[in-house]
């Protein structure tokens, strides 16, 4: 699954280990959802979306195979 946590970040300035403590992860996982190694929770994408106050569908794009 695509992402733009790292541009909401930057638009946010917000480091990868800001955004894993506040969303009680650890900074490997932000980095691994970031990079598209690892496909967060819905509850997880949904709390990424919502601290940056858009859609979830401005943050993660489904890439269908």
């Amino acid at each position: 699954m695509k992402n733009k946590i790292k541009v909401f970040r930057a638009m946010h300035n917000l480091t990868q280990d800001a955004l894993a403590q506040e969303m009680g992860v650890a900074r490997q996982t932000i980095l691994a959802i970031e990079k598209g190694k690892y496909d967060p929770s819905l509850d997880l994408a949904f709390k990424i979306a919502r601290r940056f106050g858009v859609n979830i569908n401005d943050v993660f794009m489904y890439d269908e195979i």
